[in-house]
């Protein structure tokens, strides 16, 4: 396969050669933002830009979107007044598929940085989707999942640098991402194969072996909970059970009962301490359902007994489980693992495509983990040598809940610790890369937890005073909004 590094890296120097006519381009104007509109960028097509009335805690900006082929879709927002001389990227999660330019809160959010006076972009990852989910974009289209592996984030950068700097007459002085999930591969893709385009990455929750997440461990998810006859063998409303069970046993192992499991691999209860003595009833989990769940916390494997995936999900993310694992009781929806899980492997997982009649309940465990292997090579971003990054100043900062059920945290653990056997040692890695685990917090934080309104964690000003000040974090502060009023909150050290 060529090195997609040697082709970019010509393209950019293309793009240098001809910054000064895109300036040129963009004359200074009473209305530099529409100017922008005639902007020649390379590699792009400006198809509109506007200046935006501030709305609420939003800034007034001027908004531009444009296209890179084959099919990136961008937007740039940049602060008319107040800027604050840098770059912000924000990642997307899943499939990505659309624009969404206006995501709220902190996770995959333009607009995060745009409030904090930077110069903002998100794409779509190179494709449309009804959903995140949806993944028949990249049936029998490399291009499409080219882009979306790893050629969207550094390609929306290199436009994206060059507004700015047609906009304000110089260039982003820092540049910064910041995703979850895909969001958080993406990132680790930008520190492992283009070290040079970011200053600083936030890497949440990073789903960077997919192919191993994605196709064997939520096909593991999936199998395990399959009958015969094909119905789910866990009730979904007995879940609300088991979360109570495992809170109840480990909730003290950290000296404090607080709601919060601070590190699920110490946690011992079994599903078999819920097992029904006599007749099924509602308070009690049949043999079928404990073994469930016992696939569910163990890693996915081969028939042989070697691992395929590590970890299996960690217990305290039982409250999370309705929307990732388990479905929502009432509701006949597969749940979203599965969703996931079948169309990366119709149309992502293989080559050629497995195509729609592809049933993610028969995937072989000894069989199909490598085929994936070509398609790794395009969406995984597993490398720890993270060398040209470092040597270049970048700073890492990556977290991760430890109850997330979604993309389970044991492959993020293990991928730091090979980062620190490559990168010299823990001393050596902690002078650039830092990872914080985050108790009771599900992926990405998307839920609250029980009895909380919200959580709240942000890690950009960390990051800032990492890179500009080398004030290095050493705590990561998470603060749960109770539906009491009260708030809870935990400084997290980092690993």
């Amino acid at each position: 396969m060529p090195d997609p590094n040697c082709a970019l890296f010509a393209a950019r120097i293309a793009a240098l050669a001809a910054l000064l006519l895109v300036a040129a381009a963009t004359p200074a104007t009473a209305d530099p933002c529409s100017a922008l509109i005639e902007a020649d960028v390379p590699g792009a097509k400006i198809t509109s830009a506007t200046a935006v009335a501030a709305v609420g805690d939003v800034p007034a900006h001027c908004r531009v979107q444009g296209t890179i082929p084959q099919a990136i879709h961008f937007e740039l927002r940049m602060p008319v007044a107040d800027w604050n001389g840098k770059f912000y990227m924000a990642g997307c999660g899943g499939f990505c598929g659309s624009l969404d330019a206006d995501r709220p809160g902190v996770v995959n959010a333009l607009n995060h940085g745009l409030r904090r006076g930077y110069a903002s972009a998100t794409s779509d990852s190179g494709h449309s989707g009804t959903s995140v989910s949806d993944g028949r974009w990249a049936l029998d289209d490399p291009g499409a999942e080219a882009d979306w592996g790893w050629r969207s984030v550094t390609e929306t950068t290199r436009v994206s640098r060059d507004l700015v700097r047609a906009f304000y007459r110089k260039p982003a002085a820092r540049s910064y991402f910041a995703g979850c999930s895909t969001g958080g591969r993406m990132g680790l893709m930008a520190a492992q194969r283009f070290p040079h385009d970011f200053d600083g990455i936030i890497a949440g929750a990073p789903a960077l072996d997919y192919t191993g997440l994605v196709a064997t461990q939520l096909a593991w998810i999936v199998q395990a909970n399959t009958a015969a006859d094909g119905s789910e063998i866990l009730e979904r409303a007995k879940v609300p059970l088991v979360a109570k069970a495992v809170l109840e046993t480990c909730d003290g192992l950290d000296g404090q009962r607080d709601g919060l499991i601070d590190d699920p691999r110490r946690c011992d209860w079994k599903p078999a301490q819920l097992q029904c003595k006599g007749a099924t009833a509602a308070d009690c989990l049949t043999a079928q359902e404990i073994g469930v769940l016992d696939h569910w916390y163990m890693p996915a494997t081969s028939g042989d007994g070697r691992i395929q995936y590590p970890g299996g999900v960690p217990k305290g993310s039982e409250p999370y489980w309705p929307v990732w694992l388990s479905g929502i009781p009432g509701s006949n929806a597969p749940s979203l693992a599965e969703r996931f899980g079948t169309d990366f492997l119709r149309y992502m997982a293989f080559v050629p495509d497995a195509g729609a009649g592809f049933d993610v309940r028969k995937y072989d465990f000894d069989r199909d983990p490598p085929r994936l292997a070509t398609m790794a090579r395009i969406y995984d971003a597993t490398n720890p040598d993270l060398t040209a990054f470092r040597e270049r100043g970048g700073k890492l900062l990556l977290f991760h809940g430890w109850a997330d059920p979604l993309v389970t945290p044991q492959r993020t653990l293990d991928y730091y610790g090979a980062v620190r056997a490559t990168m010299g040692g823990a001393e050596s890695t902690a002078q650039f890369a830092r990872l914080f685990m985050l108790p009771g917090v599900d992926h990405c934080g998307i839920q609250p937890g029980p009895a909380a309104k919200s959580v709240d964690f942000d890690p950009l000003p960390a990051l800032e005073a990492w890179v500009e000040r080398n004030e290095a974090p050493d705590v990561l502060q998470v603060r749960w909004q109770m539906n009491d009023g009260s708030v809870r909150s935990r400084a997290v050290k980092a690993q």
